[in-house]
């Protein structure tokens, strides 16, 4: 088995992710990402500190000096390879289940790799695996040699405080004690700094979900399974809830009836105000194509510009530094102040939240329903043998036809997955109804133009 990167870096069953695969894909990092120190943070899933030790043997053998921060949050570590240039990785599956693992990098500056760098990433790592193999005991006694290198991670509690305080200056001293806020930290990453960072910003809090034992990760919780925050925000009168994911790289939230707020209106929310205060550059925000055509429509009436990327908030990072804009994201929750942040910050995006409903002086759910309203939105996976980008061609006449049926009060998407076998068929309409039977009539067509699996 190799290794091969999708969305956001390498994921999968952790037992597949072998020493060996591992500590090669370090070695391989070393070498591309450059650099001569690395360092590694992890979420708390089970599986976390074997990786941990043999992605540190790869880099180390590879010539990097590595600095073990344990477990914290996907942009604590992006923070900090900005704010000292140098490369960084984060052991995490985001939110999936614990049995699952994976590893992002980040270049020196913080950044999220591009394809291109990735394209040489997985060059170098079969380059390695090429040359040795699961029972190469010369490479492994060097590497054991080598992590002695490794340089003590006595700073990263001084990291974690300035990470926390840069997320607390985020809003400048304005005022949001007397919030009364639910969080649910998925038993994640989160679970230590988001409850004391809030306390230090004089909320009134109530704390889900943050008893980390390796294998509670996103069981039943956090931003995949919000049902229990949605009924203890009702049961205790809040203001506000927020849901973090397990590397708390994303968050949604909950208005204070218990309705989920989404990523589509948290970028809308932010977009609005944002503006309104003229921080939003060249009035333009970035969102992928899965974002909800409410959301452009309600951005086309206020007259803010959006641009449209593919499915992955580094691709919303890349048109953000392409076009030096402010702010971007996902409906999944990732949102990127490029002005506070170079990737994704769940806790970010909470306190920015917070201090847009202290200045508003409204309730959550008022805000969100002026900010935009969701069409429907009706999502299939079709799973098929073969992923082709040929299929689109196929099913080009057929997507036409529907798309002229829906008009400019709908919108359709027919695309191969990333990772999986799978074509996903998304369609959005004024009511359910219409959008269930459009994508049902794609479903079909897909089926026809594709053997299935």
């Amino acid at each position: 088995m190799t290794l091969r990167f999708g969305t956001d870096g390498v994921r999968g069953p952790a037992d597949e992710l072998s020493d060996h695969l591992v500590t090669a894909l370090g070695r391989a990092a070393a070498t591309i990402l450059g650099g001569d120190e690395f360092v590694v943070g992890r979420d708390p899933r089970q599986s976390g500190p074997r990786l941990e030790r043999a992605l540190v043997r790869g880099l180390t053998h590879g010539g990097s000096a590595v600095e073990r921060l344990g477990v914290v949050p996907t942009p604590l570590v992006a923070r900090i390879c900005a704010d000292r240039g140098v490369a960084g990785a984060m052991i995490s599956a985001s939110h999936n289940a614990y049995h699952d693992n994976g590893i992002k990098f980040f270049v020196p500056g913080g950044l999220k790799l591009t394809d291109a760098v990735e394209a040489d990433l997985e060059a170098e790592l079969d380059r390695l695996l090429a040359a040795t193999s699961e029972t190469s005991p010369p490479v492994e006694e060097r590497v054991l040699e080598d992590e002695s290198r490794t340089v003590s991670a006595a700073l990263v509690a001084d990291d974690v405080d300035r990470y926390r305080e840069a997320v607390v200056a985020s809003i400048e001293g304005r005022d949001v004690r007397g919030l009364r806020v639910v969080i649910d930290c998925a038993n994640g990453a989160a679970s230590e700094i988001a409850p004391r960072l809030l306390r230090d910003l004089g909320c009134e809090l109530e704390v889900l979900h943050a008893s980390p034992d390796g294998r509670n990760i996103n069981a039943g919780s956090g931003s995949t399974y919000p049902a229990a925050l949605q009924a203890a925000v009702v049961a205790s009168g809040a203001d506000v809830g927020l849901a973090f994911d397990g590397d708390a790289d994303r968050v949604l939230a909950v208005d204070e009836l218990g309705e989920l707020i989404d990523g589509d209106h948290l970028i809308a929310l932010c977009a609005l105000d944002m503006r309104a205060r003229g921080l939003l550059v060249d009035d333009t925000v970035v969102v992928t194509v899965m974002t909800n055509l409410g959301f452009r429509l309600a951005m086309a009436t206020h007259g803010i510009q959006v641009i449209e990327t593919q499915v992955g908030d580094r691709y919303v990072l890349e048109a953000l530094e392409s076009g030096g804009l402010s702010l971007g994201g996902e409906q999944s929750g990732h949102v990127i102040f490029r002005r506070l942040a170079t990737t994704g910050d769940g806790l970010l995006t909470g306190v920015q939240l917070l201090d847009l409903l202290a200045r508003a002086g409204q309730p959550l759910s008022a805000l969100a329903a002026a900010s935009m309203t969701r069409l429907p939105q009706v999502l299939i996976s079709v799973p098929v043998a073969v992923r082709s980008d040929q299929l689109l061609d196929d099913l080009a006449d057929e997507i036409a036809a529907v798309e002229s049926e829906l008009g400019d009060q709908g919108r359709v998407l027919v695309r191969p997955s990333g990772t999986e076998p799978l074509v996903r068929v998304m369609v959005e309409a004024a009511d359910e109804g219409r959008a269930r039977s459009a994508a049902e009539r794609l479903v079909d067509a897909v089926g026809r133009a594709a053997p299935p699996a």
